[in-house]
């Protein structure tokens, strides 16, 4: 409750700093819907459908300064746009703004301060000189970034190689609408690399896979040390999302003597005896339990 309290009072503060020697309009939002109705270049009255523009809730701009709680004081804005003037309020949003994106932000982390929002400051997208508008639509009636569909399309605006992975034979079902972007990478934080959900990989990937979590009595290192060695998380042409078939994968480690060295190839040839032991191309016929094995004979992740 303290931090809300703090992050109100900076808002506060913030705006008429920002904008010194403006006047607030007496009429508040009735003035600015006027000319941002329904129908108009610059429509916003669909915020009045959202938790902004609840009236009923203290905590919400509505129930402050309405309009000018985000976007400053507007007399002036409003009285040149009455003599038909150009002229933007002292604080606007989104691409082409002339406010600077670390100014937007500030207006929006005002309230918007709670999980990993505290760490937006020096994370990837803030030091792209992105703001908050850049992704969300705050007058829109539901914010396309709370639809895993309609969130792809924003990330996949400067993400596009991700996109064609999604596409790709195995991936995860993005494009189904089964999960979002945001399942995996929390864009607001900036504590975790990659903007994880979780500091590392494995243990964001353990939030859905929770059965290879382990600890198990024998573990296959690189499935405990990092998922990606093997799985690409966003969508590969191999089955399960591997980077590469097994048994090219596994022999990119399992090298040494023995038959894990043995390359697959249609010859017979008197060193290829072994090729027995890769039927059908893959170690997995035999080492099913790849991620890890609690059975008493499992040291070979055979069972």
């Amino acid at each position: 409750m303290l931090l809300r309290i703090t992050a109100l009072c900076m808002l506060l503060i913030m705006v008429p700093m920002t904008s010194r020697g403006q006047e607030y309009s007496r009429s508040g939002a009735d003035s600015c819907v006027l000319c941002h109705g329904e129908g108009s270049e610059k429509p916003a009255t669909d915020i009045f459908h959202t938790k902004h523009g609840s009236q009923a809730d203290p905590e919400t701009p509505f129930s402050n300064l309405q309009c000018e709680t985000c976007h400053g004081p507007g007399k002036e804005h409003a009285r040149a746009q009455r003599k038909g003037k150009a002229g933007n309020p002292p604080i606007t949003f989104g691409h082409g703004s002339d406010t600077p994106a670390v100014e937007q932000s500030q207006v929006c982390l005002g309230c918007h301060t709670s999980r990993g929002r505290l760490a937006w400051s020096g994370s990837t997208h803030e030091s792209e000189n992105l703001s908050c508008a850049s992704c969300h639509q705050v007058h829109a009636r539901r914010d396309p970034m709370f639809n895993a569909l309609e969130q792809q399309q924003t990330c996949f605006t400067c993400h596009a190689n991700k996109r064609s992975d999604t596409l790709k034979s195995s991936s995860h079902p993005l494009r189904f609408g089964s999960m979002a972007c945001s399942s995996c990478h929390d864009p607001h934080n900036g504590n975790n690399d990659f903007l994880l959900q979780r500091s590392t990989v494995n243990t964001t990937c353990f939030l859905c896979h929770a059965e290879k979590r382990g600890p198990f009595l024998w573990e296959h290192a690189p499935a405990s040390e990092d998922c990606t060695l093997c799985h690409q998380p966003h969508g590969s042409n191999h089955p399960a999302l591997l980077v590469k078939r097994p048994p090219i994968l596994c022999q990119q480690c399992h090298s040494p003597a023995g038959h894990p060295s043995e390359a697959y190839t249609s010859e017979e040839t008197d060193n290829n005896f072994n090729n027995r032991f890769l039927l059908g191309r893959s170690c997995l016929n035999c080492h099913s339990q790849v991620h890890g094995s609690n059975h008493p004979s499992g040291v070979k992740l055979h069972r």
